[in-house]
C-alpha cells in the first residue's frame, strides 16, 4: 500500500503501480445481496443448483458486483493524506474479461494513469485490475476517476 503525503505527491506518481489489495472472498451471500439490491436475479448468479449445469459450472458474481468492490479494494492499495474529500467522478473503459466464480478470492492492483488539476483539487484516473488466485484473465479492468479536494 502506498500512502501519499499530499496531492502533489500523488500527481508525481503518474505511471506507477500504487499497490495491491488483500484477497477478498466473493461468496454466495454477497452475490445474493447484490441481486436483491439491483433486481438482477439471473440464475447464473443466484441459483447454485441450476448453475451447476450452466456454462461456468457454478454461480458467478455479477460483473457490476465485481466493479463495486473497487472502493474497498482501493483503500488497501493507496491513500492520500491531507484530503478533505474524495468524490467518485465515474469510470472509463470498464471490462469483465473473465467471470468470478462464487467462492473464489479476488484482489486488485492499482496503477495511476493520470492526474490533472481541477478547481480546488486533483482528478486522478486509476486503473484497477481485479484478478483471482487462479491466475488467467483478470475479472475486471476499470479506469476509475476520483476527484480529491484538499
Amino acid at each position: 500500500m502506498t500512502i501519499f503525503a499530499s496531492l502533489a505527491d500523488l500527481a508525481a506518481a503518474v505511471g506507477t503501480e500504487l499497490g495491491t489489495s488483500e484477497w477478498h472472498v466473493v461468496d454466495q451471500k454477497r452475490v445474493d445481496l447484490f441481486a436483491e439490491a439491483t433486481g438482477d436475479h439471473q440464475w447464473i448468479h443466484v441459483d447454485p443448483e441450476r448453475a451447476k449445469d450452466g456454462p461456468f459450472g457454478t454461480t458467478i458474481a455479477h460483473g457490476y458486483l465485481t466493479l463495486s468492490l473497487i472502493p474497498v479494494l482501493a483503500k488497501e492499495c493507496y491513500g492520500v493524506e491531507g484530503v478533505r474529500m474524495a468524490v467518485n467522478y465515474g469510470s472509463d473503459k470498464v471490462r469483465f474479461p473473465a467471470p468470478v466464480p462464487v467462492g473464489s478470492s479476488v484482489r486488485a492492483t492499482a496503477e495511476l494513469v493520470s492526474a490533472t488539476e481541477v478547481p480546488g483539487g486533483l482528478q486522478a484516473v486509476v486503473r484497477f485490475t481485479i484478478s483471482g488466485k487462479d491466475g488467467g484473465k483478470p475479472h475486471c479492468v476499470a479506469d476509475t476517476i476520483t476527484r480529491f479536494y484538499a
